[in-house]
């Protein structure tokens, strides 16, 4: 025994010992070197506890405790020395996955899964941490929030998939919702991402976890925040509607601070770093079950390094706090800017809509869907006006937008059409009071239907549209190609009469300023 302690201090290792103290712990309590309290335990035939195994049984006496090498440790392997690792047989199958640049966490899970490995998590950690040397983990502040309050959302970058189209492997994203007070994970692979995408996301992982966070935590992507602003960011109108509909509302990170969503940053790196590292799938769903195999087995069934807790058990408690999900799924719709033209309308997908009074020449928000299309105030986010889809081509104007007042031009136009012909002036007259201004046009295309199959066989047309109740133009020029009333050689006449009698009128002004004294 190289030193000699004194009785008190030779009581207090033998007391330890009996407690099931580590020599590395009796060392660090009673400033007692390793060797020297191990001597005087085996002196007084108490069994030394080796290294690994602290914590346990601490409550047994020293020689009811169970050791590591009895109780916690796989058999040992016929052949194998007591001092080489339970990894060593698997040496080059852990070189080649640390090549692929996997952690310890990864290979222990795939030998589990693959191989039947019966060694502990440990063991791997310290087999790799052997082969390639340990890091010492920078330290981070813990952000604790309540049940069912806020959830963080990122994206990150996926493993190889095989795209079906090109049939080339290409990098998907990595989507990722965390639950701030359980750490509960939902991980979702996509091909590219859009506003759209990224709402739709939010949808499935709301769902995946049968509630809805009241705060969402999130980056300053363009997906998510059109505009970044320390104190007011301006979010996507669809992402912020899709929020809505749940009962959430986005929180956006303060730019360059990623550690304020630093649980969902550690849940990336978690997925990236064990289950997809080095990893390729021949289709996005193999990829996705890939992945959700692992997060039931292995992600919510770990205890987690900060909570020391399952993380599935957490979940079990925060679950009842979401808010519940509603009826309906959210309807999404497209979104965009629109200059107001100056016949009042916006363009939306080759047909037009009307808006208010006063916003001629001015940017207005507009959304669609196949059923709706919204006119919206870009300062207050106000709804203007809202319309049915029209066809391509058509307008659809509300009557209280329409003006009261008559332009100069349109009464000639209107006169012009009654001095052609009845059933013609009186069709116009009807598309003007049904369509306003916006009937000019139509108007327009009655007399040139006058002037190429003639005015008689136009205002029997348009008696019959007028009969028929389908007083628009497009009747009367399906009408006149389907029914033409008149042979080539006759419509042909009334032009050249009508130029007959502008010459006629012309030589009568002549004579009659010659006659003139």
């Amino acid at each position: 025994m190289s030193n000699v302690l004194s009785e008190e201090k030779k009581q207090q290792v033998i007391a330890l010992g009996r407690l099931g103290w580590s020599l590395r712990r009796i060392e660090k309590a009673a400033h007692i070197r390793r060797e020297t309290a191990g001597a005087y335990l085996r002196a007084a035939g108490i069994a030394v506890r080796p290294p690994g195994g602290w914590g346990r049984n601490a409550a047994k006496p020293a020689m009811e405790v169970s050791t590591d090498s009895e109780a916690e440790k796989p058999p040992r392997q016929p052949g194998r020395s007591p001092s080489a690792s339970a990894c060593e047989a698997y040496r080059e199958l852990i070189e080649a996955e640390l090549a692929k640049g996997r952690n310890a966490m990864a290979i222990w899970q795939d030998l589990v899964d693959g191989h039947g490995f019966a060694g502990r998590y440990a063991s791997v950690k310290r087999f790799v941490r052997k082969l390639c040397g340990a890091s010492a983990p920078e330290a981070r502040v813990v952000i604790e929030t309540a049940a069912g309050e806020e959830a963080q959302v990122d994206y990150g970058t996926g493993p190889m998939v095989r795209d079906p189209e090109s049939g080339k492997y290409r990098r998907t994203r990595l989507f990722v919702m965390t639950l701030g007070h359980s750490r509960k994970s939902v991980r979702l692979l996509v091909y590219r991402s859009s506003s759209r995408v990224w709402a739709e996301l939010h949808e499935k992982a709301f769902r995946r976890l049968g509630g809805v966070t009241r705060v969402v935590v999130l980056d300053n992507l363009r997906e998510g925040v059109i505009a970044p602003d320390v104190y007011d960011a301006t979010l996507n109108p669809l992402y912020r509607d899709v929020l809505k509909h749940y009962g959430a509302v986005a929180l956006p990170c303060r730019v360059r601070d990623p550690d304020r969503k630093g649980k969902v940053e550690s849940g990336v790196g978690h997925a990236q770093k064990t289950p997809l590292k080095g990893q390729r799938f021949e289709s996005l769903e193999e990829a996705q079950a890939y992945l959700d195999h692992w997060e039931e087995r292995w992600a919510d069934t770990r205890i987690h390094g900060t909570t020391k807790r399952q993380v599935a058990a957490m979940f079990a408690e925060e679950r009842p706090a979401l808010l519940p999900l509603p009826l309906e799924p959210f309807r999404y719709y497209q979104y965009g800017e629109r200059t107001v033209h100056l016949d009042g309308c916006v363009e939306v997908e080759a047909a037009y809509y009307g808006a208010p009074p006063g916003w001629i020449g001015r940017r207005i928000q507009v959304q669609w869907n196949a059923a709706h299309v919204r006119l919206i105030d870009p300062l207050t986010g106000q709804l203007l006006r809202e319309h049915l889809r029209q066809q391509r081509g058509r307008h659809r104007i509300k009557d209280e937008d329409r003006s009261q007042r008559t332009p100069l031009s349109t009464k000639q136009l209107l006169a012009r059409a009654e001095k052609t012909g009845i059933h013609i002036g009186a069709l116009c007259q009807t598309m003007h009071q049904k369509h306003g201004e916006v009937a000019v046009r139509r108007i327009l295309g009655v007399l040139s239907l006058a002037k190429k199959y003639g005015v008689a066989s136009t205002d029997d047309a348009c008696a019959m549209a007028l009969e028929t109740d389908s007083p628009e133009y497009r009747f009367v020029r399906r009408y006149l190609e389907h029914n033409p009333q008149l042979p080539l050689s006759l419509r042909q006449v009334d032009p050249l009469i009508r130029q007959l009698n502008l010459y006629r009128d012309l030589i009568e002004t002549r004579t009659r300023q010659e006659n003139q004294p």
